[in-house]
């Protein structure tokens, strides 16, 4: 079996995998990212890219060629209740060079921050490659087995870094124990057309028993459909055209478009895991991103919590990669940096699914908006609270691993 030596070796080429993979390159590490898919065209990926996020493509330099990728910014959110639209959150006074939500497609994201590691010689992307196992050694995880377009070899590295989602392989493999913190509803994703003439804002509509989420993606509408946990197989058995019928009463200015939902195909499942690691590492192994902590799509905040995990990896842990001497503490600093922020944000998120989604889910007949929406309805200056969460986050990373 061939065997190939570098100094870290991601698994998973998503936000977290391959800012990581950036920023220690751009440090002076080897490092090899393995991508199990060809490319990064996947629809239903999270789109969102936070104020947090351009920030950081500022502190790189990128932020001018970043923006000139096709996206839209989003400066303000609001939610409809009944025929009552409240607005949310109110991005344009963070303090931040980009004061709003960039809208753009995951692909094109991952695309720009690869081709932008390969100007780094230590970088290697590694697509249609999969991390299939750990390789254990005496001293801990020295490793990992793969398979690719040649077959099986080895990857030996003093760090492996398991970047490879909430379905994380190599965290099953290192028996690194979960705590599940539970969600109540999964999401139905699908797209509609867009016309000139619809209306442009971004708005998530909540009605007796559904919770419904319009996405601008400037020529189509990326549309989460908030169901019960468990709820899909109903939903199916109720049929097609109830279901047409329905996305018909959610957004009723998008005349007919329903129809173009023309089979269960055009419907794809998430099924919504809120968890996170007790510990995040093992000798050898980090792991982070969703690989570490699933979040909740409530504020569409995942992709930005996973990459600031990549940038204070890179901070901590460049200096020490470079050396070949990465310690089962210096991992355990990374944590440290990055478990505070994961909890918070994960108990933000608990509280809305449990005070406002659950309600709204079990709802029979109209309401009224509930009280914490009201009130940011009704005081501009409380919508800087739900931006400062959303678009920056609790404690955002900023990018102090050097450019060699």
């Amino acid at each position: 079996m061939a065997t190939i030596t570098t100094q870290c070796c991601i698994v998973g080429g998503g936000p977290a995998g391959i800012m990581a993979g950036l920023l220690l390159a751009r440090a002076g590490v080897e490092v090899i990212v393995l991508e199990k898919h060809a490319d990064f065209l996947r629809d239903f990926r999270g789109d969102t890219i936070h104020p947090s996020t351009l920030e950081l493509m500022h502190e790189l330099g990128l932020i001018e060629a970043f923006l000139k990728l096709p996206h839209d910014a989003v400066q303000e959110l609001a939610g409809q209740v009944g025929d009552e639209i409240i607005p949310i959150a109110d991005f344009r006074h963070l303090p931040t060079h980009c004061k709003f939500v960039a809208m753009m497609p995951q692909w094109e994201f991952l695309n720009f921050i690869a081709s932008q590691a390969a100007r780094y010689p230590g970088f290697r992307l590694l697509q249609q490659t999969q991390g299939t196992g750990l390789i254990e050694g005496a001293a801990g995880i020295e490793g990992v087995r793969a398979f690719g377009p040649q077959g099986a070899f080895e990857i030996r590295a003093p760090l492996t870094i398991a970047a490879d989602g909430r379905h994380s392989i190599l965290r099953d493999q290192a028996g690194l124990d979960v705590q599940d913190l539970g969600a109540p509803m999964d999401v139905l994703w699908l797209r509609l057309s867009r016309r000139a003439s619809d209306p442009g804002q971004t708005m998530g509509r909540f009605d007796p028993g559904t919770i419904f989420v319009m996405l601008n993606r400037d020529d189509y509408w990326q549309c989460a459909y908030v169901i019960p946990k468990g709820g899909f197989d109903k939903v199916q058995q109720a049929g097609l055209p109830a279901f047409r019928q329905k996305l018909a009463q959610l957004a009723p200015g998008l005349e007919g478009r329903s129809e173009e939902i023309q089979s269960w195909d055009d419907v794809k499942l998430l099924t919504v895991t809120v968890d996170r690691l007790k510990q995040w590492h093992r000798p050898g192994l980090l792991c982070i991103g969703d690989a570490a902590h699933a979040m909740s799509p409530v504020g569409g905040i995942g992709i930005n919590l996973a990459i600031q995990d990549a940038v204070a990896t890179a901070n901590l842990l460049h200096a020490k990669l470079r050396e070949g001497r990465v310690t089962d503490a210096d991992l355990a600093a990374v944590q440290r940096r990055r478990e505070w922020p994961t909890k918070a944000t994960q108990w933000a998120q608990v509280q809305v699914q449990n005070r406002i989604i659950s309600a709204v889910l079990a709802q029979s007949q109209a309401f009224k908006p509930p009280f914490a929406l009201r009130m940011l309805g009704r005081f501009p200056l409380l919508r800087g609270l739900p931006a400062r969460l959303v678009g920056m986050g609790v404690r955002p990373e900023h990018v102090h691993s050097p450019e060699v």
